[in-house]
């Protein structure tokens, strides 16, 4: 479950409520692309901004169609009692794993990050990963901390941020991580645009949010890569730079992905819960301009 690609599909919506008509088809689509797990209420599926009864039922929405398909959960929030309450509908949802990332208002300790994690695992008969976003969340892992908190007998996975883009930089922090935790601990890439080099320096995984839209094409990096096969992975990606450049120009992937599927008919317009916002005006005609470029209209 916690190697591979891991799809991460947007959660559609706007002020009424959730399209879940829409949401069901982003993932029934990464099913019959064989995606090797399908990853919900991430950054890209915007949890933050939801209820807990919306959460729930995205869970719920996701593991009915996902089929065979490992669906994992995102469960983080700014309290440890709501985290164990989003933790037991991802369980009862039947979620196969649960990402948690430490979520905070008040900058957490490393004392405190630990004592969460300890407490969420307490409660878990699913596998958990660990989720380290410090663009988000603003709270940042030492290899130490993950060290401790990859012990605990739930923790399967730590999905860490973007690595630098030379595999001799990415192989040693990989390799200085991978000193600290069990061997039966995966490590998964975070940011598209550091996905193969990522996989290529040692990591199992790659947590895409490309991937939620375009999983063949995720996939068909993602296996080269499995494969060690430098030239392949390397030039899958660099297909994708004019991409890559968006996500860098625009403050990250999430409006980027989100005005493609806005652009491409995947979803209505408006997707994003307020006061998030697709791009528009220029912003939005160079993103249409890139879909055109990269035959993204016809799912290439």
């Amino acid at each position: 479950m916690f190697t591979g690609l891991s799809a991460f599909p947007l959660t559609p919506m706007n002020e009424q409520g959730i399209h879940e008509y829409e949401f069901t088809r982003l993932v029934e689509r990464l099913v019959e692309a064989r995606v090797d797990s399908i990853g919900v209420l991430g950054s890209t599926g915007n949890y933050a901004y939801l209820s807990g009864e919306e959460r729930a039922r995205v869970a719920k929405l996701c593991v009915e169609h996902a089929a065979d398909v490992p669906v994992v959960v995102g469960i983080g929030a700014l309290r440890t009692r709501d985290v164990l309450t989003h933790a037991e509908n991802a369980q009862q949802a039947g979620a196969s794993g649960v990402l948690l990332a430490p979520v905070s208002y008040q900058k957490l300790t490393d004392d405190e990050v630990f004592s969460l994690f300890e407490t969420v695992c307490r409660s878990l008969s699913v596998p958990l990963c660990v989720y380290d976003n410090p663009g988000t969340t603003h709270f940042e892992f030492s290899d130490e901390l993950h060290g401790r908190i990859a012990q605990l007998p739930q923790v399967h996975s730590i999905k860490i941020p973007p690595v630098q883009n030379d595999i001799a930089a990415a192989q040693a922090r990989v390799a200085r991580l991978r000193g600290l935790i069990p061997s039966d601990v995966t490590i998964g890439i975070s940011g598209d645009p550091a996905a193969a080099t990522g996989m290529l320096a040692g990591c199992d995984a790659w947590y895409s949010v490309i991937g939620g839209l375009y999983p063949e094409t995720a996939l068909a990096l993602t296996r080269a890569a499995q494969a060690k096969d430098v030239k392949q992975a390397c030039a899958l990606s660099d297909a994708l730079e004019p991409l890559w450049a968006l996500y860098r120009d625009y403050g990250g992937s999430l409006r980027v992905a989100a005005t493609i599927a806005e652009l491409t008919g995947k979803v209505s317009q408006p997707c994003l819960p307020l006061p998030l916002q697709t791009l528009q005006g220029d912003a939005r005609k160079r993103v249409a301009a890139v879909v055109e470029e990269l035959s993204l209209s016809t799912g290439l």
